[in-house]
């Protein structure tokens, strides 16, 4: 498995969080409004900016960094937000979906917890150069394409691509900084 590490030497990352067995839970809006919510309040109260996201139907992929560039400040938030979304979104699994994605959340997870939402990893990457971040962001935004979601990366509500690829810019869920590089 995977080890989930950020360097001290970078301040940027581009990270993925995947759901346990990839059960597509974020398919209705309450549970992308959990993560949304999650991370403007750790904007607000935790230091963390986000330049970039999506939310999949089973995983979300993200751009970020610390207000402060404080790379261990930024390790205990992400765990932080993984552990608060992974509670709150395990008690809508048990609350709205079906029963066999409660059971593979008891059964397929770590042995030392009840349930588990997210996978172990988390799949971090450093961005430490404009067409590195460059290709990370397009491959995000145009995700929902890809994948057959939509026709347009910028009709998918739960990404940043509508604000940062409109002009005037459109709306976003999500508070977003930009990247000065």
């Amino acid at each position: 498995m995977e080890t989930y590490r950020l360097y001290q030497d970078y301040a940027l990352y581009y990270l993925t969080f995947s759901i346990l067995e990839w059960l597509p839970v974020f398919i209705a809006e309450e549970p992308c409004l959990i993560i949304t919510d999650s991370l403007n309040f750790c904007h607000r109260d935790k230091h963390l900016r986000t330049n970039a996201f999506v939310i999949m139907p089973t995983h979300i992929h993200w751009i970020g960094f610390d207000a402060d560039f404080d790379t261990a400040r930024l390790g205990k938030t992400i765990t932080a937000f993984r552990k608060f979304t992974g509670q709150r979104l395990s008690d809508y699994v048990d609350h709205h979906m079906p029963r066999a994605f409660s059971e593979t959340l008891r059964r397929a997870g770590r042995s030392d917890r009840e349930r588990q939402f997210w996978q172990q990893s988390r799949h971090p990457e450093a961005i430490f150069k404009r067409d590195f971040w460059q290709t990370k962001l397009d491959y995000l935004h145009d995700n929902p394409r890809r994948k057959g979601l939509v026709l347009d990366p910028l009709c998918w509500r739960f990404s940043s691509a509508s604000f940062w690829l409109r002009e005037p810019r459109g709306e976003s869920d999500v508070i977003l900084s930009a990247v000065e590089w």
